[in-house]
This record gives C-alpha cells, sequence and structure tokens, in this order.
C-alpha cells in the first residue's frame, strides 16, 4: 500500500542513517520501526505498582490532641512568625 507520510527531521535522519548501515531500504527500515513500534504499543505495561514501605514515626508527645491538628498548626505557625519578627529586632 503507498501511503505518504511527514517525518521529523530527526527521525528521518535516524531511519536513513539505519538503512545506510544495515544496507537495507528506506522502506524495510520504516516498516520494521513501526512494526516494533506498534508491537510495544500493543503489550500491556509492565510497570509494576508503586508500593511504599511504612516506617513507624513513634508516638506523638505527651500532652499534644491530634484531634485538632490544625489547631495545633497555626499555634506552631504563630509561633514561627513570632519568632521571626522578633530575630528582625
Amino acid at each position: 500500500m503507498r501511503t505518504m507520510l511527514t517525518l521529523d527531521d530527526q527521525i528521518a535522519k535516524s531511519l536513513q542513517e539505519r538503512a545506510h548501515q544495515t544496507h537495507q531500504s528506506f522502506k524495510d527500515v520504516v516498516n520494521q520501526a513501526l512494526s516494533l513500534g506498534l508491537g510495544v504499543m500493543e503489550q500491556p505495561s509492565q510497570a509494576r505498582p508503586y508500593q511504599l514501605s511504612a516506617v513507624s514515626m513513634g508516638k506523638p508527645c505527651a500532652g499534644i490532641n491530634l484531634d485538632k491538628v490544625l489547631d495545633l498548626a497555626e499555634e506552631l505557625e504563630d509561633e514561627a512568625i513570632v519568632h521571626k519578627l522578633e530575630a528582625r529586632k
């Protein structure tokens, strides 16, 4: 089947170099490349699912109520701002 393709310059150059190195026609090299590429595209992904190992970070410090984590974060942020402002004086 005769078909016209527009190839990127770098891809065409690579295909021409491959044809020259292997003493094959440009047409044969393009057909091989397309066949290999389509074969890879049709195969299901071999990627393994991402797994993360759990690491113990210890128990929370005594006196800290984790039920109100946003309040705790707000307090820590306020303390950091006060410390930063005092350092400027």
